[in-house]
């Protein structure tokens, strides 16, 4: 019987799933005997800061959302723009006869089910349903095999959660003391970031070598044809025995590896030797020829996924999962969040139909192919990713377009590819020796590689992190010669190379070393690296992650004072210590206490002799997060942030951003005991390991103080332009007897250079010209004054309170008093002006399938889909930005899209909170007595307590919405907040 029979019989139904897009499309396949309502993410969580948490809770429960003392008994409220979906699925509930939760089936979606069942409170039957993919016949099948609630996986995530709170709520305020405020901590980013800087590292201490091989064209003697060619390419592989060296036999430092025993050919050695084989005659001394076979690749992961579409399609992690995300809401392919490699029976069966249809039988293996897992702990019974249903349909099939398409179409093809037979064929290496004049002995070699029968790369060959590597399904064919056949040696040359740095980490690269340490969740991944391109720790350059100098203070500081806390061993056995709880061999609450508090293992946990021995030389690895962080004394903030260049020279990561400085020697800093250092900026987006001595010098050569301009004739003060933090700028420099604080303090006066000014170029009469402004145009007729003014957002004319833009800023100067009344007299334009042309298009955005575009707006380039609108950060540039980066600024910004409307309308609703907030502040500024304070507060309550309930509800929404609203580093004040964890 059908769900929609049973349905009509037995009352209505009431299916929760996550998102709209989701509920959507299973709506279609229920029927109407169903209600299917999302929940739009999770319902629930951990407060967002101190004004979250219910008044009951005081101290360190307030602070961190946790109650610690009491077995770690997490604090959970209903998201404040979630209130309103709570309220609505309450509705649908109570006109319910049974509720299915339909989140997805891994610990995260558990988690949501059982959220959604303490807050709703069903008093109807309550049941679990899962799924893969969304078909038909997966959600039908799913209504009539529901489950239990998975106690142990919520009790996973909880474990998870509270940890990643801890770590971030406690570690985080040390970053904003030591180093800088609004930073963060996280279990995972912290490690991905440490492997970013240690990579960067090993390129700052790299030193390029040269080593030197040659490169002969061998002939046969022969004509040649495609399958025998009459010459071929050989290397240089060793000289009287003696190996040649070669790129692998040099360090990351690039210097030759210690006891390495091989001959390192210089410039001037590999000439001579070129010079005496010029009239060597050459003989084939060896053939060997071995089978060659490769089997098919895997069907993708939730990594490997990431990984190929990056190398192949340019997708970044995070773009990689929206699209996908959307493809499985919609039906195309199963859950994208995945550890498995397994195919079910259904889905073998569809992909050998595929192969046969497609490629013929000969291409298809007798069995059906099946992929052990690889992954350690991999998590829950989900599939490999594949196209949905029991029969897959073609690309072409399934009227995707743009990204989707792509997407859709590797997946696909590595599905298909997985149940072919191997590639077969035969690999072949010719060893070439002759004695050289000088009596040396040289011998060549040269691999060859010929495919007999392609099998599965005729669907599909995987991709290469290096671009310069060479892909299964490249041939290179050699001649048919014999062991003894003589050859001639047409052209001999000496070829030069230099070793390399390692390279930077992708995001395709940095995912596969976090699953090859077995660090975090695979499913965590794309937001890991978010949040590390987000905080500044990292940024791109092309596609590689560079970590920025602010990174290195971090990661200086975690590593120096919370060593076990980055440990790559320590992170690692930290997840299998998670597991085991899902499994049910551990418990939580004790797990935490060890963790948090540094107690003793409990011998009955069994956990001794695990993980806790992976110490970072400080023993239990699980012991004392709160010691660790209540002690900082030891920390030197300075030391943490300070990084010797070289030559007396240090970079510093300052509050403003990085700078250098010359350090000077003990009688030098005596001398000039209360003066500043000489010290000049370094630009944000330099990658660190291109900060050499000699760029560092340059950059303290540059003028660095004050550029002298003149006297101002008029008051006799110098004039100075001066680089500030908001761009060049030019002053008058105050006498000594000037008051400049208090009272009856004196402001100089100041003016920023126009967009066409240079700190160079800009003379005395530059300077004047800006310091006289705002200039008075002249009068109206009305006998208001009209003024020109330079403002935050260009030039201006001001009329009393009206306000036009004016078209560059030498206007300022030049505009008539009759061309300001022209100006005036047109209509003022209301909202935006006429649209600019678009400074570059990205392509489609995966979410909204809307063309993206970057344009030029009031506050800089922005991106836009022409629904939602996302600023370019400090590190995004119009010229190079990528399509994946304009839809992760997009994404992001629609995830904060209701926060903000919902704290917009709270302001507005609450004037009286307001005027009492600034009532309060003038009393407090007039310094009255506490007591004072306290009876001035309750006058003004009582006046205000007459106003609308209505507006005691505003102060509350305002209260709340203000504080989702705050950044990290705002939210959190000592005792009152504290910094996002996460992984």
């Amino acid at each position: 019987m059908s769900p929609t029979s049973e349905t009509a019989n037995g009352g209505r139904r009431l299916v929760i799933v996550e998102s709209p897009a989701k509920a959507k499309t299973i709506k279609g396949y229920l029927g109407p005997g169903f209600v299917v309502e999302a929940s739009v993410g999770h319902i629930r969580d951990l407060p967002n800061g101190a004004a979250e948490v219910p008044e009951k809770y005081t101290g360190e429960v307030r602070r961190l959302g946790v109650d610690v003392e009491h077995d770690f008994q997490p604090i959970y409220v209903v998201n404040a723009d979630k209130k309103s979906q709570v309220r609505k699925l309450k509705e649908l509930l109570a006109d319910s006869d049974e509720l299915f939760l339909a989140t997805d089936e891994d610990r995260e979606g558990e988690a949501i089910a059982w959220h959604l069942q303490q807050v709703l409170k069903p008093k109807v039957p309550v049941r679990r349903m899962v799924f893969h993919e969304i078909t038909r016949d997966a959600i039908r099948a799913a209504v009539a095999n529901p489950r239990e609630l998975n106690q142990r996986l919520v009790d996973a995530q909880e474990t998870r959660r509270i940890l990643d709170r801890l770590y971030g709520y406690e570690v985080s305020p040390v970053l904003w003391k030591k180093v800088m405020r609004g930073l963060s901590a996280g279990r995972v980013q912290s490690v991905a970031t440490r492997l970013v800087v240690e990579r960067e590292r090993e390129r700052i201490a790299f030193r390029s070598a040269e080593y030197w091989d040659l490169t002969g064209t061998f002939a046969t003697g022969r004509p040649g044809d495609a399958s025998d060619p009459g010459s071929f390419g050989a290397r240089l592989a060793s000289v009287d025995g003696r190996r040649v060296a070669q790129g692998r036999d040099f360090g990351p430092d690039g210097l030759l590896k210690q006891g390495a025993q091989v001959l390192h050919l210089d410039e001037a050695g590999a000439r001579s030797l070129a010079a005496a084989l010029a009239d060597t005659a050459f003989a084939v001394r060896s053939v060997e020829s071995k089978p060659y076979r490769r089997s098919p690749y895997a069907p993708f992961r939730t990594t490997t996924m990431q990984q190929e579409a990056s190398r192949k399609l340019g997708f970044g992690a995070k773009a990689t999962m929206q699209v996908a995300q959307k493809l499985y809401e919609n039906g195309f392919i199963t859950y994208m969040r995945t550890d498995s490699t397994t195919l079910s029976d259904t889905a073998v069966a569809a992909a050998r139909a595929q192969v046969t249809q497609l490629y013929g039988a000969d291409y298809l293996p007798d069995r059906p192919r099946t992929y052990a897992g690889k992954v350690k702990n991999a998590q829950e019974a989900h599939e490999a990713i594949r196209p949905s249903g029991d029969r897959f349909r073609t690309p072409a099939e399934t009227g995707l377009t743009g990204d989707q398409f792509r997407l859709y179409e590797l997946i696909w093809k590595r599905t298909v590819a997985s149940q072919m037979k191997d590639a077969v064929g035969d690999s072949v290496t010719v060893r070439i020796g002759g004695l050289a004049s000088d009596g040396r002995d040289a011998e060549f070699s040269a691999s060859g590689k010929t495919i007999t029968f392609h099998g599965f790369m005729k669907a599909y060959v995987e991709g290469a992190d290096d671009p310069n590597a060479e892909l299964d399904d490249r041939e290179r064919r050699l001649p048919q010669v014999a062991e003894g056949d003589r050859l001639t040696a047409e052209e001999i040359t000496a070829d030069g190379h230099a070793t390399k740095p390692p390279a930077r980490y992708t995001e395709a690269s940095l995912v596969k070393e976090l699953e090859d340490r077995e660090i975090g969740r695979p499913s965590t991944y794309a937001s890991i690296i978010g949040t590390i391109l987000d905080r500044g720790y990292v940024f791109k350059k092309g596609t590689a992650l560079v970590p920025s100098f602010l990174s290195f203070a971090v990661v200086n500081l975690l590593e120096k004072h919370f060593g076990r806390l980055v440990d790559y061993d320590f992170t690692a056995r930290m997840e299998d210590d998670l597991d085991r709880i899902a499994r049910g061999e551990a418990q939580a609450v004790p797990w935490l206490k060890r963790f948090y508090f540094g107690e003793a293992a409990d011998a009955a946990e069994g956990t001794a002799g695990t993980a806790a021995d992976a110490g970072n030389g400080d023993g239990d690895h699980l012991g004392g997060l709160k010691e660790l962080v209540t002690d900082l004394g030891a920390i030197d903030a300075r030391e943490i942030s300070s990084f010797p260049v070289g030559e007396g020279i240090v970079l510093r990561v300052g509050r403003y951003g990085p700078y250098v400085e010359r350090v000077r020697s003990a009688e030098d800093e005596a001398a000039a005991a209360g003066e500043p250092g000489h010290r000049a900026d370094v630009p944000a987006d330099l990658p660190p390991d291109e900060l050499t001595v000699e760029y560092a010098e340059e950059l303290l050569a540059k003028p660095s103080g004050d550029f002298e301009l003149g006297t101002d004739p008029e008051t006799g003060r110098q004039i100075v332009a001066k680089d500030g933090r908001y761009g060049p700028y030019v002053t008058e420099v105050l006498p000594d007897d000037v008051p400049k604080t208090g009272k009856n303090a004196v402001k100089p006066r100041t003016a920023s250079l126009f967009k066409s000014m240079s700190l160079d170029t800009v003379t005395l009469e530059d300077a004047l010209r800006l310091m006289s402004l705002p200039r008075v145009v002249g009068v109206d007729p009305d006998g208001v004054e009209i003024t020109a003014q330079n403002g935050r957002y260009g030039p201006y004319l001001k009329r009393g309170t009206d306000s036009r833009s004016l078209a560059d800023e030498d206007q300022l100067f030049s505009i008539t008093l009759d061309e300001a009344l022209a100006i005036y007299a047109q209509p003022k334009q209301r909202g935006r002006a006429a649209a600019k042309p678009p400074l570059k298009e990205l392509g489609t955005d995966p979410v909204s399938e809307r063309p993206v575009v970057v344009k030029d707006g009031r506050f800089g380039p922005y991106v836009t889909d022409g629904e939602t609108n996302a600023t370019l950060r400090r590190d995004d540039d119009v010229e190079t930005i990528t399509p994946e980066r304009g839809y992760e600024l997009l994404a992001e910004k629609r995830a904060k899209g209701p926060a903000k409307k919902t704290a917009k309308k709270a302001a507005k609703k609450a004037p009286a909170k307001k005027a009492a907030a600034k009532t309060t502040a003038a009393k407090t500024a007039s310094g009255k007595t506490a007591a004072a304070k306290t009876a001035a507060a309750k006058t003004t309550a009582k006046k205000t307590a007459s106003k609308t309930a209505a507006k005691k509800t505003a102060k509350t929404a305002a209260k709340k919405t203000t504080a989702a609203r705050k950044a990290p580093a705002e939210r959190a004040t000592a005792g009152k907040g504290a910094a996002p964890g996460g992984e």
